[in-house]
């Protein structure tokens, strides 16, 4: 039995109708669905379990890559000349972070604390751990600049000291011992006899502190009642703002940890969050659109004004006493050694700096920081952190160690940390976050584009139809006609 044209014409149009009406159905409801199911999945929910587990177990490679600025002149250094430098490395960690001590509250918080421990790499690096550096030595040098105020017989049994310990102005010191520490005499005497004067025991490192230690403990939003706040910092060791500067906003708690941010970014948006190293809140800029391995991703970088000195950007004098622009004087959260914070080479500092130290080359592509983000989700798809460490030195009188030092602030390394998603973790999110939503988006309009090919097949047949009826009436007409 055949089906009449009429009757197909009927189904198809029926069918065309309701898949247009669907299809714009989606059209306005499927971005809520969309939405409400990257909400489900970035809130901070044990239920949740991709989310949850990137955020609880942290499954992507970081790596930590430390420079030195090895010291080629130390005795002219000492005799009042421009420093030498020579840049060693990179000397690799891998970097392994979790959280711990989760506890979630009534208000839709929670507190962890995040762990880290580093591995090092040999063969991503350019050297291995007993490579020797020359870099300052902070013993003598911040030292002695910390007491540069002191009586002068306070200075003078200082430099005795320094002495005592053949503790010199320079150090040179292997990679691992520079990194995670040496003994110091030194160190061991003051311990003995002023407990509490440093604020390291045992070995003496730069980076001693930070293998298997903690950044604090973070309170954040859930985002459980409010997908605005998720990942915002509530309160950092208790403290909803700290005391190391000297003005309120300065001294402000701002944003996320570091790790993931809020979803649904736009090209206005912008990355706050506190650093526990830098004793302060920062915030990144947004710089570009780009796409990492099929997923869209905005860049944001750190602004000229990050660093800036407070005659160049008012906002941040309440972060002097300060230098040239482009260095963070961080010495009031770091027991008050003479310490500095800037980007790597002085790269976005004031031109002056460079003309106090030879052998530095700032660039934006190997020294510029920056996040790719998925601005839809707000997870990080590639992190490049690098921050450089400083140390201001000069001569001290009464402490003969410090020579004729001109007064410089002196490079002593950068690091930067670096992670990327990646293997089965970023097919994953791939798949749930990416690819199911752009299905979902994509699929409305393939329904409204079925929904009108059925109403245009359904009027092309009922009009061939009527062409028809109307060739067999002409046909009927002309031959009766001709009869």
């Amino acid at each position: 039995m055949t089906i009449s044209k009429s009757k197909i014409a009927i189904g198809l149009l029926v069918v065309g109708i309701f898949a247009v009406v669907f299809g714009t159905v989606l059209v306005f409801v499927g971005p809520i669905i969309i939405d409400d199911q990257i909400v489900k999945n970035v809130e901070i929910n044990p239920k949740n379990e991709l989310s949850y587990t990137m955020w609880k177990d942290i499954p992507v490679p970081f790596f930590m890559s430390i420079y030195f600025f090895n010291i080629l002149n130390p005795d002219e250094i000492l005799a009042g000349e421009k420093p030498m430098v020579e840049q060693r490395g990179p000397y690799v960690y891998s970097e392994k972070r979790w959280k711990d001590n989760i506890t979630f509250h009534d208000n839709k918080t929670v507190s962890y604390q995040e762990y880290r421990q580093y591995f090092f790499e040999e063969s991503m690096s350019a050297g291995n751990e007993s490579d020797v550096v020359t870099i300052p030595n902070m013993l003598v040098l911040g030292a002695s600049v910390m007491m540069e105020n002191m009586p002068f017989p306070v200075r003078l049994l200082i430099s005795a000291a320094f002495k005592t310990f053949k503790e010199s102005a320079f150090l040179t010191k292997t990679v691992g011992e520079l990194m995670w520490g040496y003994d110091s005499k030194l160190v061991d005497f003051l311990n003995s006899y002023f407990p509490g004067m440093l604020p390291v025991k045992g070995k003496f490192g730069l980076f001693a502190e930070f293998n298997n230690s903690n950044t604090g403990l973070f309170t954040v939003f859930t985002g459980q009642d409010d997908i605005r706040k998720v990942h915002k910092v509530d309160s950092w060791n208790g403290l909803k703002h700290v005391n190391y500067w000297n003005s309120e906003q300065c001294n402000m708690i701002n944003g996320t940890a570091g790790q993931m941010w809020p979803p649904f970014m736009t090209t206005e948006s912008t990355l706050p969050f506190y650093s526990p190293d830098a004793c302060r809140s920062m915030e990144l800029i947004y710089q570009r659109p780009g796409m990492i391995k099929g997923i869209p991703v905005y860049r944001f970088v750190a602004p000229k004004t990050l660093f800036a000195n407070g005659s160049d950007y008012p906002p941040n004098e309440g972060f002097c006493p300060c230098r040239q622009s482009g260095l963070l004087n961080v010495s009031t959260c770091r027991h008050k050694s003479p310490v500095f914070i800037s980007h790597p080479h002085f790269y976005n500092a004031d031109p002056a700096l460079l003309e106090t130290v030879s052998g530095l080359n700032p660039n934006e592509e190997d020294h510029g920081l920056f996040i790719d983000i998925h601005p839809e989700t707000g997870v990080p798809m590639n992190v490049s952190i690098k921050l450089q460490l400083n140390l201001l030195m000069k001569r001290v009188s009464g402490i003969t160690e410090t020579g004729k030092i001109a007064e410089v602030v002196m490079p002593m390394i950068w690091f930067g940390e670096s992670g990327y998603i990646d293997g089965p973790v970023l097919n994953t999110f791939r798949t749930n976050l990416v690819i199911l939503p752009m299905v979902m988006e994509y699929m409305q309009y393939i329904v409204i584009g079925f929904g009108l090919g059925c109403i245009i097949g359904a009027v092309a047949l009922i009009l061939s139809k009527k062409v028809r009826c109307l060739t067999l009436s002409f046909a009927v007409t002309v031959e009766t006609r001709w009869l």
